[in-house]
């Protein structure tokens, strides 16, 4: 029963999360709020810790059934792909993402500005996002499964797993509004999650 409850309490925080991303919801949010809009980011990152934080902190506490064990190849193994997981993350997140805007200072830094047309901006295909379409959210998933020991890490990571999945095919749907034929192009040279599975065409 514990177990039901720790994936039932995760996947109503991704359903959230997602729901709070989502492009019906933020269209519905840029409406109601217009100009103020742009503190929304700001305010969806700091939500979406507020109710992360608990969370992790009650899974954690659990007094689980450990399914996998300890040993000096295992340990190395997985400080290996964790370590690696860790630099690929935040290689991503620096120089191939847009950090401002990810935490919502660049919308703010433009609060109050009149409204023109913003042409989309570019569709970088460098460095890692040459290799995958996603490279944060495969680091993710590597890292989260080499944190598995007790059953409760093993419930909470298939639920992430899922939810990243899901999330991911979520975000290609924004991107194609935003960049179209580029993006599709793009999908059909670059796979999405796992990297070095596309077989390009000579």
């Amino acid at each position: 029963m514990t177990y039901f409850f720790i994936a039932f309490m995760w996947a109503g925080y991704c359903a959230l999360h997602s729901y709070l991303i989502s492009i019906g919801f933020t269209n519905l949010m840029n409406r109601l709020l217009g100009k103020y809009y742009a503190f929304y980011r700001l305010f969806y990152i700091l939500i979406s810790l507020l109710l992360l934080i608990p969370l992790i902190i009650y899974s954690n506490q659990l007094d689980s059934v450990v399914i996998i064990g300890e040993g000096p190849i295992l340990d190395i193994l997985r400080d290996v792909l964790i370590t690696g997981s860790l630099l690929m993350f935040t290689w991503a997140f620096i120089f191939d993402y847009d950090v401002l805007t990810f935490f919502g200072v660049r919308q703010i830094l433009k609060f109050g500005r009149i409204k023109g047309t913003n042409p989309p901006g570019e569709l970088k295909r460098r460095g890692l996002l040459g290799i995958i379409r996603h490279p944060m959210y495969f680091a993710l998933i590597i890292y989260l499964w080499c944190q598995t020991r007790k059953i409760s890490d093993l419930v909470v990571n298939i639920v992430l797993t899922v939810y990243i999945i899901i999330g991911t095919r979520l975000e290609e749907k924004k991107l194609l509004l935003e960049f179209g034929e580029s993006y599709i192009s793009y999908q059909k040279e670059v796979p999405m999650i796992i990297p070095f599975t596309k077989v390009k065409m000579k």
